[in-house]
């Protein structure tokens, strides 16, 4: 397994500090705080770690409250909020420096066959095969940029993208608010789905609120922009690897009062419908660089 995608599962791997309580490391990506994904999947990880039945998490919904610090780990509290008959829900508190920075509830269901079954179909887009991976920025564009976004454009993730339709992020035209890019890890990881599902967790994290900037020409690059998740809902439907590429189809419906709604559905290359994403996010264009370099803040 290369060193990117170890690292990735190592942090999802929490530490058990007591029977409903772990900690988990923090990494950072190249972004100024801690990455939503990373909070999402590790939160994901302590629910799942705390089942006793073998049920697996079809719906997850949280709120981000506080910026996270990339220098210091993140203790996870969960709460075994019921043990139904068909369903378990757990409630994850998120806890870092003394101070919830996130919560969510996830709820778990059996194997249960049901006779309504149906999904929307996938759009019809290229192979991942057939679209070439995005170019590196050139040497003298790319020392002219700021360093949150030198650190972001010069890491190596464990998570390969190729966008059906790419958009030049650092000079970005204006467009209809929907994309499509397929994703996979870059290396095969072992057939738990638990792991999948929180790795799936961590990358619906990607992509998603910076659709809902396409119709006005700014991107999260742009110095004087301010950008951070406010929430995020995920559903999970069939199963999948993460391994195997997913395509990743996006819209946005709305964005008014410096928030963008944005929606996702995560296919496989058969065609199903594996999950189901939503994220309302911060979107704030501002005087200038100082002024988006502050700590975003819902409170």
């Amino acid at each position: 397994m290369n060193a990117h995608v170890s690292e990735l599962v190592d942090l999802l791997t929490l530490e058990r500090l007591e029977q409903d309580l772990f900690r988990g490391q923090s990494r950072d990506i190249g972004t100024k705080y801690v990455f939503g994904g990373q909070v999402l999947g590790q939160a994901l990880s302590a629910a799942q770690a705390t089942l006793t039945q073998p049920r697996a998490a079809h719906s997850l919904h949280a709120y981000f409250l506080r910026a996270g610090d990339v220098e210091h780990p993140i203790v996870y509290e969960v709460d075994r909020t019921r043990e139904g008959g068909s369903f378990s829900v757990r409630r994850v508190t998120a806890i870092q420096h003394g101070r919830v920075i996130f919560f969510c509830a996830a709820s778990f269901q059996g194997e249960e066959a049901g006779a309504a079954t149906h999904q929307l179909s996938m759009p019809e887009v290229p192979a991942p095969e057939d679209i070439a991976p995005a170019p590196s920025v050139p040497e003298q564009v790319f020392a002219t940029l700021p360093t949150k976004v030198q650190r972001w454009l010069s890491r190596t993730g464990p998570f390969e993208f190729r966008h059906v339709y790419p958009r030049d992020e650092l000079d970005p035209p204006k467009r209809p608010p929907y994309q499509q890019v397929w994703f996979r890890l870059s290396e095969r990881v072992g057939d738990a789905p638990e792991l999948h599902r929180a790795l799936l967790a961590y990358a619906s994290d990607f992509h998603l609120l910076g659709t809902a900037t396409f119709p006005h020409g700014i991107s999260y690059y742009q110095p004087n922009v301010q950008m951070a998740s406010l929430d995020h809902a995920l559903w999970f439907h069939r199963p999948f690897r993460v391994d195997d590429w997913l395509l990743y189809a996006i819209d946005s419906p709305n964005a008014q009062d410096s928030r963008g709604l944005a929606r996702g559905s995560i296919y496989d290359r058969q065609g199903r419908l594996v999950a189901s994403t939503a994220q309302e996010g911060l979107i704030r264009v501002v005087r200038d660089a100082a002024a988006a370099a502050q700590v975003p803040s819902n409170e």
